[in-house]
């Protein structure tokens, strides 16, 4: 079902470790399957570790619920979202990554209503 989304999902338990990412038809960024049991920590360029620690700490310590950024990428503008996972008694799960490129998104105009031709 996951996989159906155009947006890249991964999901990172309590502890840093990658659990689960989805395999979208376009993916964004590759993630070969050996990235499942790492340190998210890992799975980023040296030079973001330090934010990506940021981010987690502000979850943990509940700071804060969510983070996004977005970059310019190959000439796509890809959209980065962190969210906090959270049981219902608000104690920290995890957290869920989702990369989406909007940049056919971002030329939207007007309104596009239901079953309406394009």
């Amino acid at each position: 079902m996951l996989n159906t989304l155009p947006i890249d999902i991964t999901f990172v338990d309590k502890e840093d470790t990658v659990r689960y990412f989805s395999q979208p038809k376009e993916r964004l960024f590759p993630r070969a399957k050996a990235v499942i049991g790492r340190k998210v920590q890992q799975c980023h360029p040296q030079k973001s570790v330090h934010l990506v620690n940021q981010i987690l700490d502000d979850f943990k310590s509940g700071k804060r619920d969510s983070a996004e950024f977005w970059i310019d990428a190959k000439g796509r503008n890809i959209h980065i979202r962190y969210f906090a996972v959270r049981n219902s008694a608000g104690r920290y799960l995890g957290c869920v990554e989702a990369t989406q490129d909007v940049t056919e998104i971002q030329k939207l105009k007007g309104e596009k209503r239901l079953l309406e031709p394009s």
